[in-house]
């Protein structure tokens, strides 16, 4: 495990949470829902998958979605319970499952996740 890795998952905590509240600020538009689909699945694909990359990126996506999600004292919401609202949330839950499905299995690699032979 390097020393950049171990530095790089705070900041890609960080860099998901901030993904996931511009998410819940264009979710609601007509051109919000399919720009989200689009950028996470670009950054999903460009951090890779593993412990301190993909996990740490989907974790803060999904608590900054899970934290709009539930409303204020004051009644406000900021995911209404409507279709594109539900759809934000399924996003969420499905970005989560694909990083921790996508994880190295335990022992059999290196951190990078591959199998077989260094190269």
């Amino acid at each position: 495990m390097t020393a950049l890795r171990v530095v790089a998952a705070p900041a890609l905590l960080l860099v998901g949470a901030v993904t996931g509240v511009a998410a819940v600020a264009v979710h609601a538009t007509w051109w919000g829902l399919p720009l989200v689909l689009v950028g996470l699945v670009a950054a999903l694909a460009a951090v890779g998958p593993g412990w301190l990359t993909r996990l740490p990126f989907a974790l803060g996506f999904a608590a900054a979605v899970g934290v709009a999600v539930v409303p204020r004292a004051e009644g406000d919401v900021a995911v209404s319970a409507d279709a594109p609202g539900w759809s934000l949330l399924l996003v969420a839950l499905a970005v989560a499952a694909v990083a921790v499905v996508t994880l190295p299995r335990p022992g059999g690699g290196d951190e990078s996740g591959r199998v077989g032979p260094p190269t």
